[in-house]
């Protein structure tokens, strides 16, 4: 009987090749948008999930409450988690890691940089990262110790054993090879090409309570309760510090990918609102072209009625007609299948390159086939579930009499459901203008400092003792018309500290986190920050300046400064004398507001210099000149040059990625639903054939028909615009609330929304409406 069914089925999606065309494209396309949409959110959720240890391990966090407000960051103090491990048994090991750093690794005539991190010994028996050759528990034993990626290894020594060889790291010394590690999998948060021993640096990057500096992550004992355990550690800090309010807690490390935004010390989303907004739009899109089946099949009903007559005369019962009707929509619903599958195959190396991943269709794994079988019966069933039961509830008496079953009616479940495809497909237009407007208003929010023309180079190997021939060579050469050594990139919002005191402060102030940026000179007239009191700061000029700070709006405002310059700031038992105030500039998010500041003289702490290039030669020359300088008095490195302005637009590159995502499956919903018009409109031509032609006939034109046609689904659009108007602007107005620097959304963006739709019906409609308006009359009515 079931294979019966099928070769029914067979026979009627070939007897009716248009429809059956249009079905399974508008099925195809969606089935596609699904599969892409599901191997990337199948990526996300993988995130950090491959750590045999993922249930005990956890990153630990700062919690402090200043004026009612708590923030939440993720950056620790050095001794926070020897602390941890010495103060609770529950605490099976802890491992810090400092920020990335790239260094400059010779082994023989080779000479390669390479970005990775100074950290813990126990990081590797903590985290699953494999190791290929070397022992995971003695790897980083030494101080000396390089555990390096596969592909660095390669890179040094070729098909030379790697393990053993002394490798000259950054010109200082020479580190023992003790491990290779597998190549990182794309579906962690970790990136480094090499780890070596935080040991050898702990002293240099700081080490005490009140600098936050690095990374900490921690492994519990097994059956230890981690609600339990926060409990416990909440005054952790307050152990060492008294009389600080900053209490820390552990987050598990399987939920930083996805889950990252806090709000107020709790979870708040994160990339996870991202995944959620992708399957609600995997899912709209699912069911518009299940719609379109719906619709396409049901407007066919008068096609249909009489084979459902003839099927009840002749025996059959509604539930056999309901499986037959079922077989047809599965039936459709595989092939379109292996046609998303051919899609996807297609599309999947744009698709990787837009979402930044390497995403695979992996065709021979035995899951993939039982999924797509799953998908292909849910599909199947959802499409054809409507049209089964209307078309199996005919009356063989009414049909076989020639009456018509077409529902009618001002608003029938057919135009229902044209109205709830365009409703939805208007709503991600919105939220897609919405999500371009938000970060358009953005971009242009004034970054406080001149992004362009601004360039950033690591300071490494022989740059700091040359330092000074360097930036006086390139002023007199007209190169630079300033320069600068801070302590990190202008972009990178990467150190923090708290426990500041000063005259009128309470103890809550202490509380407050204060952004640390360090610099020796220039900073003002490099970065183009406005200096809006006072002077910059300049240790060549005032050498006491190595005690002297500059603060911005924000930090003035915190403070409750009326007059700030000569302020004396006790920061973590250093006295520092205020000597300038500048105007807020970003340097975290762009999207929300800047944070209190300081800006410290220092002729230590700088690892990256700021050059702002002149305007007498081109950026080319510029560039060529300034590697010269650098090779001559840094010959051992490589000349590594970022702009400023690019990483600057890589703070805009997570919603970027959203908003030409939902562009993307927007367009893509907005395509079947016209599909689906197009085939109702040529289902209706056809229909009202005869009544085309007597129009004809009586003089009516062209354009009278096509617009007669046109009428009713414009009328539909009309409808889905009223409704998706204000269920588009009440979601992304929740969703504007998550931002602090947000945009208005504006009427423009309804107008541009609703005229586009109407405008892309009209055209999909009067495709078929024009061919039908200008067909011979007498074709339709010599049957008459």
């Amino acid at each position: 009987m079931l294979t019966n069914y099928f070769r029914v089925a067979w026979r009627n999606l070939l007897r009716n090749k248009v429809f059956s065309i249009i079905n399974i494209t508008g099925l195809a396309v969606g089935m596609a948008a699904v599969m892409l949409i599901g191997l990337w959110v199948q990526n996300e959720y993988s995130y950090d999930q491959f750590h045999v240890n993922k249930n005990s391990l956890y990153k630990v966090y700062n919690r402090s409450t200043n004026e009612g407000v708590v923030y939440t960051w993720d950056v620790t103090s050095g001794p926070l988690g020897k602390a941890l491990q010495k103060d609770f048994s529950e605490v099976k090991n802890t491992a810090r890691i400092y920020w990335s750093t790239e260094r400059l690794f010779n082994y023989g005539d080779k000479s390669i940089k390479a970005a990775g991190n100074d950290v813990d010994k126990p990081f590797l028996s903590m985290f699953s990262f494999h190791l290929l050759k070397g022992n995971t528990a003695h790897a980083l034993d030494d101080v000396n110790s390089l555990v390096l990626t596969e592909d660095l290894a390669e890179k040094l020594f070729g098909k030379e054993e790697a393990i053993g060889k002394m490798v000259m790291v950054d010109g200082k010394g020479n580190y023992k090879v003790t491990g290779v590690l597998q190549n990182l999998p794309s579906n962690t948060e970790f990136s480094f090409s090499y780890l070596t021993s935080l040991e050898a640096n702990e002293n240099t990057y700081g080490n005490n309570w009140n600098n936050n500096t690095y990374y900490t992550y921690v492994q519990l004992q097994q059956g230890v309760s981690p609600e339990a355990f926060n409990k416990k550690i909440e005054k952790e800090i307050i152990r060492y510090v008294p009389g600080t309010n900053t209490d820390v807690f552990l987050y598990p490390v399987a939920k930083q990918h996805l889950y990252s935004r806090f709000e107020n010390g709790k979870p708040s989303g994160g990339r996870i609102d991202t995944v959620r907004l992708l399957l609600i739009i995997a899912g709209l899109i699912l069911l518009i072209a299940c719609i379109n089946f719906m619709n396409l099949s049901t407007a066919q009903s008068g096609k249909r009625a009489l084979e459902v007559g003839v099927r009840k005369v002749m025996g059959a019962g509604k539930a056999k007609l309901i499986a037959q009707f079922l077989c047809e929509s599965v039936l459709m619903a595989a092939v379109a299948a292996l046609l998303s599958l051919l899609l996807v195959w297609l599309s999947l190396p744009a698709f990787n390159q837009l979402v930044g991943q390497s995403l695979t269709l992996q065709i021979l794994r035995p899951g993939l086939w039982l999924s797509l079988g799953v998908f292909i019966l849910l599909t199947g069933l959802l499409a054809g579930s409507y049209p089964a039961f209307f078309l199996s509830a005919f009356k063989p008496v009414t049909v076989l009499k020639g009456a018509n079953r077409t529902p009618g009616g001002t608003l029938n479940p057919r135009k229902a459901l044209v109205v709830l495809q365009f409703s939805v497909a208007l709503v991600l237009t919105i939220s897609t203008l919405v999500v371009y407007r938000q970060i358009r208003f953005v971009q242009k929010r004034d970054a406080g400092y001149g992004v362009n023309n601004l360039a950033e180079i690591p300071i490494e190997g022989s740059i700091r003792q040359n330092y000074d021939v360097i930036k006086a060579e390139l002023l007199n050469k007209g190169v630079v018309t300033a320069m600068c050594r801070n302590s990190l990139g202008i972009t990178i919002d990467g150190a923090f500290s708290s426990g500041y005191s000063w005259t009128g402060s309470t103890k809550e102030d202490e509380n407050t986190s204060f952004s640390r940026v360090g610099t020796d000179a220039d900073f003002v007239k490099t970065t183009g920050v406005t200096l809006l009191a006072g002077r910059d700061i300049d240790i060549n000029r005032y050498p006491y300046d190595t005690a002297s700070v500059v603060v911005n709006e924000a930090a003035v405002a915190a403070m409750r400064l009326k007059k700030p310059v000569g302020t004396m700031i006790n920061m973590n038992g250093t006295m520092r004398t205020v000597v300038g105030v500048i105007k807020n500039f970003i340097i975290g998010s762009p999207y929300e507001a800047v944070k209190p500041m300081v800006v410290i003289g220092t002729n230590y702490w700088t690892y990256n210099i700021v050059m702002r290039f002149g305007h007498q030669y081109s950026t080319a020359a510029n560039l060529r000149q300034a590697e010269g300088v650098f090779k001559k008095y840094n010959p051992a490195y490589p000349f590594t040059l970022s702009f400023v302005d690019d990483e600057y637009g890589q703070k805009f590159s997570s919603e970027t990625q959203t908003a030409t995502m939902a562009a993307l499956f927007a367009g893509l919903t907005i395509f079947i639903s016209c599909l689906g018009l197009f085939g109702l409109a040529t289902y209706m031509a056809e229909n009202r054939s005869k009544e085309i032609g007597i129009r004809k006939v009586l003089g009516a034109t062209v354009g009278g028909i096509v617009a007669m046609l046109s009428r009713e689904f414009v009328g539909l659009v009309l409808i889905a615009i009223l409704i998706a108007t204000p269920a588009g602007w009440y979601l992304m107005h929740r969703w504007l609330e998550g931002y602090t620097y947000r945009t208005e959304i504006g009427w423009s963006v309804f107008v541009f929304a609703g005229l586009s739709a109407i405008g892309i019906a009209v055209f999909s409609v009067s495709l078929q409406a024009i061919r039908a308006a200008i067909a011979n009359p007498v074709k339709s009515l010599r049957t008459e």
